[in-house]
């Protein structure tokens, strides 16, 4: 996996690709450097949450290495932490062995370490506001459920519950969004039923479907919202509308099986078709000290065919339905993330507002393709290169040459 903080270098980065955009641009006066035309913002950011001492920090250690506080305290995390792993993709490592890049670039991925809440976060207890709107802001929730015993660990409820603590998490979830809902409906049904504004209706209808399903402890992920009540309720950011995944924290003696606690978490995420991912987040920080060799001998050792980290990022990659497309060539091999459904000009798009905006088409070559027959050329010669439209949709693993015009 590589690891990397991209935020800095950020701004860097589109210099370089740009410029080289720039130079070959039909249009010199092409402003191909203008922020407001870069492309679509695909990046994504998971937020880590969990009661105070259930291994959040040591987890976002691994993800990040970067050694930040993981004490044995309540509150040892107040400002959220955020830091970017590359998405791992063996396929990278083959088209980088293949062209020889002077860059490479995978997609990336945005953790955030958000502080510990206890019981009354909604009202406002231990971090609870600032939780709140930590966790506002991100586009999918890990929350991490302790899986294992041991007394050298404080326990902020006192005994080990995961059951407990994912409801205690999920009830405070759901009274946040409860009173924005109750304050939203204060202000628009009485105006909604006298004028009959169709949007302000629908609004309405939306928000007490969501008022009565919150009421009865029912996140908001849960209930079958129609598409237009779903657009009505997208602005508002609900927190229990966020994707879900349940990671249950073992110790290094349930490694290889289901331990009593996780046997618990799964049997209650199956009844909310909610996704666990299982990892023992001390050993995960331990591998992300090594090199890849060293890695990969104790992954062996310990009989684990990937790190807890990767299943959990590609676990989150199947549960905001995204996929990866590659653009390449000798200056630069480059993934890039886009929605399940999106058409070819949307993801040209995503590179720059410019390529969506002028899209003539785009040459596509399946990456099962160009392993089986080893170069463009060859893959050319057997027929295989397709030239699509704007309305093509898009597949995981499409390597793709937009050609665009902008006048």
């Amino acid at each position: 996996m590589y690891i990397q903080q991209f935020n800095n270098l950020k701004e860097n980065i589109y210099e370089i690709v740009f410029f080289f955009l720039l130079t070959f641009s039909k249009n010199k006066n092409y402003d191909i450097l203008n922020k407001q035309k870069r492309g679509i913002d695909m990046s994504l950011k998971a937020g880590i949450i969990g009661l105070p001492n259930v291994g959040k920090s040591t987890l976002f250690n691994a993800i990040t290495n970067q050694h930040i506080l993981a004490e044995n305290y309540p509150f040892a995390t107040i400002e959220p932490n955020v830091g970017v792993v590359n998405v791992p993709d063996d396929r990278i490592n083959h088209l980088v062995a293949m062209y020889q890049p002077a860059r490479i670039i995978p997609t990336s991925y945005e953790f955030t370490d958000i502080a510990g809440l206890v019981r009354g976060a909604s009202q406002g207890e231990g971090l609870g506001n600032k939780f709140l709107s930590h966790i506002r802001e991100v586009d999918a929730i890990c929350e991490v459920v302790r899986c294992f015993q041991g007394d050298n660990i404080i326990h902020v409820d006192g005994a080990v519950d995961p059951i407990r603590d994912i409801e205690t998490i999920n009830l405070e979830l759901m009274l946040a969004d409860l009173e924005v809902v109750q304050s939203r409906l204060e202000k628009i049904s009485k105006k909604a039923r006298t004028t009959k504004n169709k949007d302000d209706l629908i609004e309405v209808e939306a928000l007490e479907k969501a008022k009565q399903a919150l009421e009865t402890n029912q996140p908001l992920r849960l209930v079958n919202f129609n598409e237009d009540e779903q657009q009505k309720l997208k602005s508002y950011n609900f927190l229990t509308l966020k994707p879900l995944i349940y990671l249950a924290n073992i110790d290094e003696d349930s490694i290889g099986y289901d331990n009593e606690l996780v046997v618990r978490v799964k049997e209650y995420a199956l009844q909310e078709n909610t996704p666990v991912v299982v990892l023992c987040a001390k050993i995960e920080e331990e591998l992300s000290e090594l090199n890849e060799t060293d890695r990969q001998e104790m992954l062996d050792a310990l009989n684990i065919p990937s790190s807890g980290l990767d299943m959990l990022i590609q676990a989150t990659y199947e549960l905001l339905g995204l996929a990866t497309y590659f653009t390449v060539g000798s200056d630069e091999v480059r993934a890039w993330t886009f929605k399940k459904g999106m058409n070819a000009k949307k993801c040209a798009g995503i590179i720059h507002s410019d390529f969506e905006k002028g899209f003539i088409k785009a040459e596509v070559i399946s990456y099962e393709d160009l392993m089986t027959y080893g170069s463009e050329l060859k893959v050319k010669e057997a027929g295989k290169v397709r030239i699509e439209g704007k309305d093509y949709i898009m597949q995981d693993g499409d390597i793709c040459h937009f050609r665009f015009n902008v006048k």
